[in-house]
Formats: structure tokens, C-alpha cells, sequence
């Protein structure tokens, strides 16, 4: 029995040890996610006043730092970082903009560009969401709001890029 204790008690400690050497090689869960736009005035529009989204923070990037980093050729741009939430637990989406014409179409489904496609957001209640996007003229893809289950629906719109929003919640 004592030997059966003592190997349970290794076997454990080893799971332990292996799930904490796998989530200590990140200094954080979250993830930032950079937007490049075609238009910083519309694409801020729609995230601060259609999603309701939070702007937390704005900086510059010169030329020198966008050409040593790697980032650009040379090129200074500004990036405004919104949150769905002002708190350090959430998720940055920062948007900026280079003011040159995109080099490809604006996809209308998930499958027709490569990348990422579409985020999802989850919310509290749908309905003021929806509020907002009937009061600036946001199109609602599909048939949305579809059922999700018992409680929830979820609604789909597009960002003036292109970038899919799913937003998943109950009507109410």
C-alpha cells in the first residue's frame, strides 16, 4: 500500500510539474492583436461605437523604430489599442493605419481570404448591442441573431475591413 501511495504521490507531482512547465513559458494569457485598416476613422468608429469597445491607449511608431524592428520599411504610424474591458486582464486589439490602398479584396465569408477571419466576442445581453448596430446602420450577416443552444443567440456583423464579428449572447 505504501508503495502504491508513494507512486500515486510521484505520478502527481509529475502532471503537476509538466502542466507548469507548459504555462510558464508565456509571461502572459493574453494575446494583442494588431489591425491593420484601410481607415482608422471608420474602422475606430465601429469598434468604440458599434461594439463598444474602450480605447485605453494611443502611441506613435517613428521610422526608425518601424524599420529596425522589422515592422515596416521605414514607414512612422500610430496605433490606438482598445479593449472590451479597461482592466490588465483583457485582450488588446490595436488598430492602425498606413493610409495607402489594401492589397486584397474585402472577403464577405471566412473562407475567402487566409489569416484570421473573424473574432469572437462574448456579451452579457445582445441587445444593446444590437441596439447599436440598427442605430449606425451596421448589416447584420446571415440570419442573425441564430439560437446557440437553450440561452444564447449569436449575431455576425463585418468591420469596414472586412474582419468578421461574432458576437454571442442571450436576447434580453
Amino acid at each position: 500500500m505504501k508503495k502504491l501511495t508513494l507512486i500515486l504521490i510521484i505520478v502527481i507531482m509529475a502532471m503537476i510539474s509538466s502542466n507548469t512547465m507548459a504555462q510558464s513559458e508565456f509571461s502572459s494569457g493574453l494575446i494583442g492583436v494588431g489591425v491593420v485598416t484601410k481607415d482608422i476613422t471608420k474602422s475606430l468608429d465601429f469598434y468604440l461605437n458599434v461594439i463598444g469597445m474602450t480605447r485605453v491607449s494611443e502611441f506613435d511608431v517613428d521610422e526608425t523604430f518601424g524599420k529596425i524592428s522589422g515592422l515596416t520599411e521605414g514607414i512612422a504610424f500610430h496605433v490606438d489599442v482598445l479593449k472590451l474591458q479597461d482592466s490588465p486582464g483583457a485582450n488588446q486589439w490595436k488598430l492602425m493605419s498606413f493610409k495607402k490602398e489594401v492589397s486584397h479584396p474585402m472577403p464577405k465569408y471566412i473562407h475567402d481570404d487566409t489569416g484570421m477571419q473573424y473574432i469572437t466576442i462574448h456579451v452579457n445581453s445582445l441587445d444593446p448591442v444590437l441596439k447599436r448596430i440598427k442605430d449606425n446602420n451596421v448589416k447584420l450577416l446571415g440570419e442573425t441573431p441564430v439560437p446557440l443552444g437553450e440561452k444564447d443567440h449569436f449575431v455576425l456583423v463585418q468591420d469596414p475591413d472586412g474582419t468578421i464579428i461574432e458576437l454571442i449572447g442571450p436576447l434580453n
